[in-house]
């Protein structure tokens, strides 16, 4: 997902006017038709596993969905993404109060997969409704019930759900909108006019005036007060021809607004063509009836862009910007608001002191740094599509079982193999001694096994090394209620103690399935965020040197030459005095005087070209690409340090529980 191929150059065409353009003149995303803005090349893939999802598709067809079953699923989808775990599925099944055997059933009919989709999800209800009326649970009724449109509703007890630890917290700080806005515009009242946006501002100095000659150009530990947007998915809204996703962006000073794909387009684009000699990431792309994978990518990337914008030194003080994450209606402001283009140098001039801190040699520097940009990209690719898959393989739930051994239902009590750090997975020889069922005791074994190489190699696990931790608590569960009496009939401690400790067994693997979740959920929300947050600063850089090239071509030394030639005419017109001579000369003398002062423009322009190189390299790229990289690597060993911890105390605190088991 999101790694297909992608042409280097994205502002590729000539210049259409003498000053190369003042802004982008075309949409770079319009055409597109990858899932990443950003790859160089395809991510490697997993050998598919037949998944459920197709097959139950069709169960419940166009049948109407119960409140009930949306309520359920926000419990335990917070981010909006469209899927959650089986464990989160198993808590949910667990508070109708049915036997752990129906309910790891009811897992298993629904997915083999580590993660469950709406879909799923909704089938799983459904069958837990009719185990609930003492009916067969079978999609069979399901998608009977669905035809008929009658879905039936489970009874849960939601109030009693446990919060999970994977439960992600998102504490978002929020996005304050600065004093200082070189495009202030009034929010549009009843009058629907006026806009400061038409009109070009005063001029004022690069950078607020201050010298960048020492420190770093950022307030002291600029990384700790860094601005957050949370960016969730509302859900689709238009007709089946016309059908959109609305995204939900939430910040603290703000109510939260909702905004599609093409206001963000929009944003993107007036951004763009404002600072064209800015850092500015790019949008993830659309696509023609995209998946629920590609939308949730999709938000991910326009996070990440929010995030940088608003934590720019400079863009973060654009008007357009508050207004986008504050308009209630932004598509209403948009009618009453014209949007001005403007290019930034139009409306900013460089202060002498300013002028003179850009060393000379800043050409060469940026050559270097354009020169090492391509390989970072190369690099940085390569370490998010490494470091998602190794978060995948931690997130996986399911075992991988061997193609002639799957099915769409997996009975409860499927052989484990054994797992140990050295073994490989199952080959032909090894399935040959793989007749039937093992005993209990053996699947056990087996996979608690596998629970201590997932604990001693969770970054190096293959995919056949995966323990399907939150189905093994159904699993013991339901061991634990069948063999709740003796067949000896009367109380037998010998059963109660190995009984108990099975229980003991059951609630730390649940544990351990939360721990697991939590820091799969951790890793995906914001490690990985980060890493594709570093990716993207250097893709952003390459842009910046594209639209340097194209965009800081001007025409000086043909206006220089103009002036010459109409200098020398001038002095042809006062030495000939001809009839009339002093209205040809007043006119060409204007048109000296409008070509020197485009010529100051664009030698000014040119000043200010340098200036802003010399702030994005030296304030925005060397600062973020470094400290925030600084950041990412100490909250993950700190992370990772807690995580083994808690795992470390959960196996200690099963081994005191499980002591005085009994033997006889």
């Amino acid at each position: 997902m999101f790694n297909a191929p992608r042409p280097a150059q994205r502002y590729a065409s000539a210049p259409v006017n003498g000053l190369g353009g003042s802004f982008v003149d075309e949409n770079p995303l319009a055409a597109s038709i990858y899932d990443d803005p950003w790859s160089a090349a395809p991510s490697p893939s997993p050998q598919p596993i037949p998944s459920a999802t197709s097959a139950l598709s069709s169960v419940l067809a166009e049948a109407t969905v119960p409140d009930s079953y949306n309520r359920a699923f926000a419990v335990v989808d917070g981010t909006n993404s469209g899927e959650t775990s089986v464990n989160a599925l198993s808590r949910v099944l667990s508070t109708s109060g049915l036997p752990a055997t129906t309910v790891d059933k009811i897992v298993n009919l629904v997915s083999s997969r580590p993660r469950v989709s709406k879909l799923e999800f909704f089938v799983a209800l459904a069958l837990l409704a009719l185990a609930q009326s003492g009916k067969d649970i079978s999609v069979e009724q399901v998608a009977a019930r669905a035809a008929e449109n009658n879905l039936p509703e489970p009874f849960l007890h939601l109030d009693t759900l446990q919060p999970s630890t994977s439960a992600l917290s998102s504490p978002y700080p929020t996005y304050r909108q600065a004093t200082l806005d070189p495009w202030s515009v009034p929010r549009f009242g009843s009058n629907g006019g006026g806009s400061d946006f038409a009109a070009p501002r005063s001029a004022t100095t690069i950078n607020g005036g201050a010298s960048s000659l020492a420190g770093s150009g950022l307030p002291g530990e600029w990384w700790k007060m860094e601005e957050t947007v949370n960016v969730t998915i509302q859900g689709q809204q238009g007709f089946i021809l016309n059908r959109f996703t609305v995204y939900e962006i939430t910040t603290e000073h703000d109510t939260p607004v909702h905004r599609r794909y093409s206001e963000f387009t929009f944003l993107w684009d007036c951004l763009v063509r404002r600072y064209p000699f800015r850092l500015l990431p790019a949008l993830p792309p659309k696509r023609v009836q995209p998946d629920a994978a590609f939308i949730e990518q999709r938000r991910k990337g326009l996070a990440r862009f929010l995030n940088a914008v608003i934590n720019h030194p400079v863009i973060k003080e654009d008007g357009l910007l508050a207004t986008f994450l504050s308009e209630p209606s932004f598509e209403n402001w948009r009618k009453h608001t014209a949007v001005s283009l403007e290019e930034e140098s139009a409306s900013k001039r460089v202060d002498r002191i300013e002028e003179i801190t850009v060393p000379s040699d800043l050409e060469d520097k940026l050559a270097f740094v354009r020169g090492k940009i391509s390989p970072l990209i190369e690099q940085w690719q390569r370490i998010c599509v490494l470091a998602e898959r190794i978060i995948k393989r931690r997130e996986s739930a399911a075992v991988r079982i061997p193609p002639s051994l799957r099915r769409t239902y997996l009975p409860a009590h499927f052989t484990l193999p054994f797992f140990s750090p050295h073994h490989s997975p199952l080959d032909d020889h090894d399935r040959d001694h793989i007749s039937g069922p093992a005993s209990s005791t053996t699947s056990l074994v087996g996979s608690l096994s596998m629970l201590s190489s997932r604990t001693a190699r969770s970054d190096d696990l293959e995919s056949d090394d995966q323990a399907d931790l939150a189905r093994l608590t159904n699993v013991l569960r339901a061991v634990v209620e069948v063999n709740e009496r003796c067949w000896r009939g009367d109380e037998c401690e010998l059963c109660d103690g190995v009984r108990q400790g099975i229980a003991h067994v059951a609630s730390h693997t649940q544990r351990q399935s939360d721990l697991l979740e939590q820091r799969t959920s951790a890793l995906l929300y914001s490690t990985l965020e980060a890493l594709k947050s570093q990716r993207d600063l250097y893709i952003a850089m390459r842009d910046l040197f594209i639209r340097r090239d194209r965009l800081s071509i001007d025409n000086v030394d043909r206006l220089k030459k103009r002036v010459d030639s109409n200098s020398m005419k001038l002095e042809g017109i006062k030495a000939a005095q001809k009839d009339g001579w002093q209205d040809d000369a007043d006119r060409i003398i204007g048109l000296i005087e409008k070509d020197q002062a485009m010529i100051a423009t664009l030698l000014n322009r040119r000043v200010f070209i340098r200036a802003s190189m010399w702030h994005e390299l030296r304030v925005v790229l060397h600062n973020k690409e470094n400290a925030l990289l600084s950041k990412l690597v100490q909250n993950l060993a700190h992370d990772e340090q807690a995580f083994a911890s808690s795992v470390l105390a959960n196996w200690v605190s099963l081994g005191n529980a499980v002591e005085e088991m009994p033997y006889e």
